[in-house]
């Protein structure tokens, strides 16, 4: 009988880090939407935060997801516009969400509602950012984590 048992895996750690930053006055339905928004600009631009895509027991594929998981705060107004600043002093990869996405219905308006607001007047109410870990701790320094 062989009772050698192989050693478990390491943990796998990541050097970098995918946080969400909400503004804490949106409703429920509303975190969802911005959060799930948000994210999905990470993956078109940083093909590294991909992982593999899944297959089941049964052969049936799947599309593949981050790598690594997706830490959600958040935060006042005024922290939320402080962690934006803080993401382009460091020029981390950003995605933002504006208010005015609440009332448009398309990508085209998206963009021309973001576009016709200079950076410091923007009513931002989700931040998305990925980097090093320390750079993204900093920026999300005064947030916390979503209930």
């Amino acid at each position: 009988m062989n009772t050698h048992t192989e050693p478990a895996p390491e943990p796998i750690r990541f050097d970098t880090k995918i946080a969400v930053l909400l503004r804490a006055d949106l409703e429920p339905w509303q975190r969802l939407n911005v959060t799930s928004f948000l994210v999905s600009g990470l993956g078109t631009q940083l093909p590294e935060v991909i992982g593999e895509s899944y297959e089941d027991a049964d052969g049936v594929p799947y599309l593949p997801m981050f790598r690594q998981p997706v830490m959600v705060f958040e935060a006042t107004k005024e922290t939320l516009t402080t962690a934006h600043t803080r993401t382009l002093s460091r020029s981390l990869p950003r995605a933002i969400f504006t208010s005015d996405l609440f009332t448009t219905g398309n990508d085209r308006d998206n963009r021309a509602a973001v576009r016709s607001v200079p950076t410091a007047d923007l009513d931002l109410v989700g931040l998305a950012v990925y980097g090093p870990k320390n750079a993204v701790d900093k920026v999300v320094k005064g947030a916390r984590m979503h209930p």
